[in-house]
């Protein structure tokens, strides 16, 4: 497989074969209400505080962040969606770059989860307060 983003369909998570990085997408093209000729604009403000904030970490990152064209979720802010291989996915909205670190952070206990279920109380507050859609897994093959 030649894109090194997507996981061997034949893998499931858990096995040691399985590439642990999730993905957050973040539409770079968010207004977050400001004016279209804002540059750069919110959504790519927010981007560059992730990948900033990415860098502070001591760790290897365990999430990917990729910019997103447009997520089509232009009445909610800033948005973002966080996806993994056998994971489900979600879309966040009313994000800032002030909560890039915050972000962050619920990005490494999704990518901790073998489906993407954090358990409810322990998801920070934005992920709480601003998910969008949750959306499943694609069925395994039989």
């Amino acid at each position: 497989m030649d894109d090194p983003t997507q996981a061997a369909p034949s893998q499931r998570p858990g096995d040691a074969s399985v590439d642990p990085t999730v993905t957050l997408h973040v539409c770079v093209n968010c207004l977050a209400g400001a004016d279209r000729d804002t540059s750069p604009r919110p959504g790519a403000r927010l981007h560059q505080a992730l990948l900033e904030a990415q860098q502070q970490q001591d760790q290897p990152p365990r999430v990917r962040i990729v910019a997103a064209e447009c997520l089509s979720n232009c009445n909610r802010g800033c948005s973002a969606a966080l996806s993994g291989a056998g994971r489900w996915s979600y879309v966040y909205g009313d994000l800032t770059e002030a909560a890039a670190a915050e972000l962050l952070a619920g990005a490494g206990q999704y990518a901790a989860t073998d489906d993407g279920l954090v358990p409810w109380r322990e998801r920070p507050t934005i992920f709480r307060k601003g998910v969008i859609a949750r959306i499943p897994p694609p069925p395994q093959p039989a």
